[in-house]
């Protein structure tokens, strides 16, 4: 009896192994590589804000047009800088003749000097002479303190009267500069009411109408390279690590159907983005197709690895990713590249080893 069940045993294994799917390695070429989203973007765009805020008066170019560095782009309105502007001239132009002298501050402190001057060499005359006169027994003391004290108050009085001109002279230079620089200032504040670009490109979209509130926090337009196109990418954090500048990518677009085109990596960014747990990465179509629009959408896959004649099985054969099903049993065998579909075999079975398609468990 325990011979019939045995045999019964047998029987349904070597049945149960005929009806499996079963394959033999195979060798081919196989490609790794790091999949990704893709979107399509002009190179250096950018979002165009004012460092004023206002009113818009006038969209000064159209969504599409071709603009230089330096091009209007908007032009706000904001009558306060016209009017700070205004206020810093005028009092500019009143520094400046109080520092040229051709007002009443500088010249009265001339006449005070002069008559101060003239003083001064009276009461000297008188003092001296005094003087002189004392030595040779000539007149009382009294008469010679009384020079001497005029002399000292008009020599002291002209001391002070050239400090205090320096002095207001200085001031007034310093006014000059302060009234310059705040003339400056609003002039700048004034230009800066024409928003310009930055770049040689193209205006991709503009965000305001005349009539509409400008903050220094909303963009007002936008605007990018008008040729020039990369490709951004998002990687998923596993995956990061193995790429490197110069890798070769495929790259597919929605708008173009299954048409692949060769890109390369030319940029990784090292921050994570940690709402979507990946990095950007950019990269440069080799022949980019005849007409890319900001914004278009599609998927890439990063080439990482690639291998001539490696020995390969589909990845639907392989068993909690290190053994397969052959008809000895269960192997343990060593992958090395892999791509979506199939598995490279680096050691635990050959070309010559049956391998089984597990059932689904």
């Amino acid at each position: 009896m325990k011979y019939i069940f045995n045999l019964i045993g047998l029987v349904l294994f070597f049945s149960c192994q005929d009806s499996q799917e079963k394959i033999l390695p195979s060798k081919t070429r196989l490609t790794e590589s790091v999949y990704s989203s893709v979107t399509v973007q002009p190179d250096s765009l950018y979002q165009v804000y004012a460092v004023v805020a206002g009113i818009v008066e006038n969209n000064l170019v159209e969504e599409g047009d071709t603009v230089h560095k330096g091009t209007p782009l908007v032009q706000i309105i904001n009558t306060t800088p016209k009017l700070n502007a205004d206020n810093a001239r005028l009092s500019l132009r009143l520094a400046q003749e109080n520092y040229n002298g051709s007002s009443a501050v500088l010249s009265t402190l001339e006449d005070e000097i002069r008559a101060a001057t003239l003083s001064y060499k009276n009461d000297s005359i008188n003092f001296f002479r005094q003087k002189n006169l004392w030595e040779q027994n000539i007149g009382s003391k009294v008469q010679l303190e009384n020079r001497k004290l005029a002399y000292e108050l008009s020599r002291n009085k002209l001391g002070i009267l050239k400090n205090s001109y320096e002095r207001t002279k200085n001031e007034l230079a310093t006014q000059v500069q302060q009234a310059l620089n705040n003339y400056e200032a609003a002039q700048v504040s004034t230009k800066d009411f024409t928003v310009v670009s930055k770049i040689n490109g193209k205006v991709y979209a503009l965000f305001k109408e005349p009539g509409e509130i400008v903050t220094t926090m909303e963009p007002l337009a936008s605007v990018g390279s008008a040729s020039n196109f990369i490709i951004e990418m998002l990687v998923d954090e596993v995956d990061i690590v193995r790429l490197a500048e110069g890798k070769k990518a495929l790259i597919t677009l929605d708008a173009y159907g299954q048409k692949v085109f060769e890109a390369e990596i030319s940029k990784i960014y090292p921050q994570k983005d940690e709402r979507s747990q990946t990095f950007m990465v950019e990269a440069i179509f080799k022949s980019p197709p005849e007409r890319l629009y900001p914004g278009l959408a599609g998927e890439g896959n990063i080439i990482v690895a690639e291998k001539d004649e490696v020995l390969t099985i589909p990845k639907a054969y392989l068993i909690d990713s290190n053994k397969v099903l052959t008809e000895d049993g269960e192997k343990e065998v060593v992958i090395g590249l892999q791509n979506l579909e199939k598995v490279e075999i680096l050691e635990g079975i050959d070309a010559n080893t049956y391998v089984l398609k597990p059932e689904e468990r």
